[in-house]
């Protein structure tokens, strides 16, 4: 095993906690008995050239949920899908082309609860050979990738705000380049920096 894939697989025992679009709205009641919709999304980590690279999408602005917003490739559980790997792994394929095989699985992170109600589970994999990139025409607007130490750096990362159905709500921001990385996809990312991190 890789000294980086030792890393992680250390990183994801870790309890961490499970986290959600709400954590720096500590004003919000989340109705109790809620149903929330199962999901997968991949944290898929590419390891083939000198800088490991994470792998994400620009949703198309068409979309109902999350339009025009940064995204792991994934999406909800539906009923021919095992689990919630299986998920992430079929809708990678769809989204970005990446064969099913090819990603090797190291673990999940906690489930993370969005606002459009669903529950989602990041799965963290390694991508160890190049693929032929396709993004999914009407729901991928655009595939790029974003160096690993930039994500893991959690001095990158920050809290902004906006307004939101009537009150103000706080997320986390981890911009890179051109792209504004926020909401749950980086409160993800911040999860998985700090369980990173909390071996140093």
């Amino acid at each position: 095993m890789s000294a980086l894939a030792a890393s992680i697989t250390e990183a994801l025992r870790r309890n961490v906690g499970q986290t959600t679009d709400f954590d720096l709205n500590p004003e919000v009641v989340l109705p109790a008995g809620r149903t929330l919709r199962p999901a997968g999304v991949l944290l898929g980590i590419e390891t083939f050239s000198d800088r490991p690279r994470v792998l994400l999408t620009k949703r198309s602005s068409a979309l109902r949920h999350h339009p025009g917003q940064i995204a792991f490739p994934g999406g909800k559980v539906d009923a021919t899908d095992r689990d919630a790997t299986a998920a992430a792994l079929r809708e990678a394929s769809e989204e970005v082309g990446l064969p099913p095989m090819l990603p090797r699985i190291l673990g999940h992170l906690p489930s993370h609860e969005t606002v459009t109600g669903f529950q989602v589970t990041p799965v963290v994999a390694l991508i160890e050979r190049p693929f032929d990139t396709r993004a999914e025409i009407g729901e991928v607007a655009e595939v790029f990738r974003v160096p690993l130490d930039h994500l893991l750096d959690v001095s990158r990362y920050q809290i902004q705000s906006r307004h939101w159905r009537g009150a103000r709500r706080h997320y986390f921001v981890v911009p890179f380049g051109p792209y504004y990385i926020w909401g749950a996809t980086a409160r993800m990312l911040r999860g998985f920096a700090a369980a990173m991190g909390a071996g140093e």
